[in-house]
């Protein structure tokens, strides 16, 4: 599984990625050329300067994932991505030391609301 990350990551998590995946870092990747480049790759690793556009994700042609390293995903077109079967996954807390006090109130909220059952 081919993996491109297109920001800087911690030495720690590259080294747990290429642990069991072919990783290439193309930090330059991150302002323009995603498109260009992204058709060999299986998933893609970005933070909040890569901007994942509906043309990036069109053109991944092998692209089965989109991790965001951080919170939010308002720099992925999850859309486009829900549409060609790509999953779009966020790790809120990877990018801190500190993760209970960084954590997105949003996160509990979804904990919550995925635990409410609902009944026909």
């Amino acid at each position: 599984m081919r993996v491109l990350v297109t920001e800087k990551l911690s030495d720690a998590g590259l080294d747990l990625l290429r642990k069991d995946f072919e990783v290439d870092l193309r930090p330059e990747l991150s302002a323009e050329g995603l498109a260009g480049a992204i058709a060999p790759y299986d998933a893609l690793v970005v933070r909040s300067q890569t901007q994942v556009t509906a043309d990036v994700i069109e053109a991944g042609d092998n692209l089965k994932v989109v991790a965001r390293a951080g919170i939010g995903l308002d720099n992925v077109d999850v859309d486009a991505a829900t549409r060609r079967g790509v999953m779009v996954v966020n790790a809120p807390s990877s990018t801190s030391s500190r993760r209970p006090s960084t954590r997105s109130p949003c996160c509990s909220r979804r904990r919550a609301t995925s635990r409410r059952r609902t009944t026909t």
